[in-house]
């Protein structure tokens, strides 16, 4: 059992993990006792994280608290992640059930012969932005030009920034791009090191405000770069042979980012709970708050089932800026066969 958080171990599950005991005849006397119907052992998985504990991924730890992956039958650890991109790679490479990362992060790592599918996006569009001081008078794209701009490597963020360049013409010849260790990304801004930075909406935009910054924001999305965001991927094999948990892991998430988007404090609590060092209360509020808009994208009618011609853009975006082959379909890189026909509504 991990420690980041405590588990009820013993609840019927949904899985066919409680078996019907038989009854048991006392050896001397000859007589029946009552059945012994203590449920078995829950079945165990790991969830890890696009990233450290905050908002964004805060819908999992409040459906471990409400118990609802202990409903389903699951005993799910939850860890914190390093990027999309290295949580990608952990799930392909069986080192975790599942995985919580950006989509074209986790496209990539398909692309490369990962072992993997998208089956939910948790946010609909990604949250990025480039993020400025109001001083610099960056507001476009166009704006970028002759400047310098601080990327975490590796991040999702950073591998969509040639696209968000290429998308309004500009040529990255043209941009300093400045590799920063992600702890001193808003340092950097903040002390003049670079013009802008690529991060997180939901993440350094919040730290940005709270450090009583102004800043401007370019997000992706309305940069021409509206890519599908953090979403639950699995090993495609792992799930093939193992779609009944599959199926009850992604029904019991999705009630829990439900209950996110309706009670932001209560997931704050929820990861604070877990995550005792990862942050605050308050801070993660204001983190989900920015995210809870981009859990359904235009179009989508439920949480978890991206509408087609959004991934259609996705895709496109990704052949033409990130050199993801066009050898495969779309649909090669999801599947819906694990969402419950009924899911909570946009």
């Amino acid at each position: 059992m991990s420690e980041h958080a405590k588990k009820r171990r013993f609840g019927l599950g949904t899985l066919g993990l409680v078996a019907t005991t038989a009854l048991v005849l006392t050896g001397c006397a000859g007589v029946s006792q009552e059945p012994d119907d203590r449920p078995q052992e829950l079945t165990k998985v790991t969830l890890t994280t696009n990233y450290l504990a905050g908002g964004p991924n805060s819908g999992f730890m409040l459906a471990d608290e409400r118990g609802y992956y202990e409903e389903v039958g699951l005993d799910v650890e939850i860890q914190e992640g390093q990027g999309s991109a290295t949580t990608a790679s952990v799930v392909a490479q069986s080192n975790s059930e599942f995985g919580y990362a950006d989509g074209p992060a986790a496209m990539q790592v398909m692309s490369q012969g990962g072992d993997l599918v998208i089956i939910a996006p948790v946010l609909q569009t990604n949250g990025f932005s480039v993020m400025s001081l109001e001083e610099s008078g960056i507001l476009d794209v166009e704006d970028l030009v002759g400047k310098s701009v601080g990327v975490q490597p590796g991040t999702a963020q950073a591998n969509l920034f040639n696209a968000v360049l290429a998308a309004n013409g500009v040529d990255s010849s043209d941009v300093e791009i400045v590799n920063i260790d992600p702890s001193a990304l808003v340092g950097s801004l903040l002390e003049g090191r670079v013009d802008a930075i690529t991060a997180g909406a939901d993440s350094q935009g919040v730290q940005l405000r709270d450090q009583g910054a102004t800043i401007n924001e370019i997000l992706y999305k309305d940069a021409g770069v509206p890519t599908v965001g953090l979403s639950m991927i699995v090993q495609r094999s792992w799930a093939e042979d193992n779609p009944e948990i599959v199926e009850a892991f992604v029904s019991a998430s999705l009630k829990g980012w439900d209950d996110a988007r309706n009670d932001p404090e209560a997931a704050a609590a929820a990861t604070l709970a877990a995550f005792p060092a990862a942050g605050t209360e308050e801070a993660f509020v204001k983190q989900l708050n920015v995210d809870i808009p981009l859990l359904c994208s235009p179009g989508a009618t439920s949480l978890g089932l991206f509408p087609a011609d959004n991934w259609e853009i996705t895709f496109d975006l990704l052949v033409q800026y990130l050199d993801l082959p066009d050898d495969q379909p779309i649909d090669g890189y999801y599947t819906e066969d694990y969402l419950q026909e009924e899911l909570p509504a946009c």
